[in-house]
């Protein structure tokens, strides 16, 4: 039993490699390609398209920062960690005459930073999990008024082995998310 409908919800992920659509029949999946911006674009055509979506579910791969952690996780706080606009005073992750650094949605959860880079080493904003998609679909949503939730699997330790996890962890996560989130027995 999931607590998602499938007419109404739209699953948004990065690529098909990452949740192919046999894996997910007959709920409404949007792939946006790699990065924020692609992400923010392929988003808005479809939440003010035809799809019409009233919850959006982000499903992708995330790098660990946290030792140990494995499996799906629920993300809650959304940061850019690729946002640097300290040279004219403003904090590391903090975008330009905006108050807040983080999207918080209210709920537990773990926290990632998002930014247009594979991480293979220690980034400098600190986060449990990174990834390159999510903080600009949390963003739109919340100005949108959208109810947003986000899962990502561990698919890597953000480490020199980064590439190579990661090829080899999509279909075990996909599979995960299929089951544990949206209740679909593969």
């Amino acid at each position: 039993m999931t607590k998602f409908e499938r007419h109404t919800s739209l699953i948004v992920v990065a690529l098909e490699k990452e949740l192919p659509i046999n894996i997910v029949d007959g709920w409404q999946v949007l792939y946006t390609g790699v990065g924020k911006v692609n992400a923010a674009i392929e988003f808005c055509k479809a939440a003010v398209g035809a799809k019409h979506p009233k919850t959006i579910i982000n499903y992708g791969s995330a790098g660990s920062l946290v030792a140990g952690l494995s499996g799906i996780h629920e993300v809650t706080k959304f940061v850019q960690r690729d946002m640097d606009a300290r040279a004219i005073g403003f904090e590391l992750g903090q975008t330009p005459f905006e108050d807040n650094i983080e999207i918080d949605l209210g709920r537990d959860g773990l926290t990632c930073g998002t930014g247009d880079s594979f991480v293979s080493d220690i980034p400098e904003l600190q986060t449990d999990l990174v990834d390159m998609e999510s903080y600009v679909l949390a963003k739109i949503c919340k100005q949108l008024g959208l109810d947003f939730y986000c899962y990502k699997f561990i698919s890597d330790n953000a480490d020199e082995e980064a590439a190579l996890d990661w090829d080899r962890q999509l279909n075990v996560g996909a599979l995960q998310f299929a089951d544990t989130i949206l209740g679909i027995r593969n």
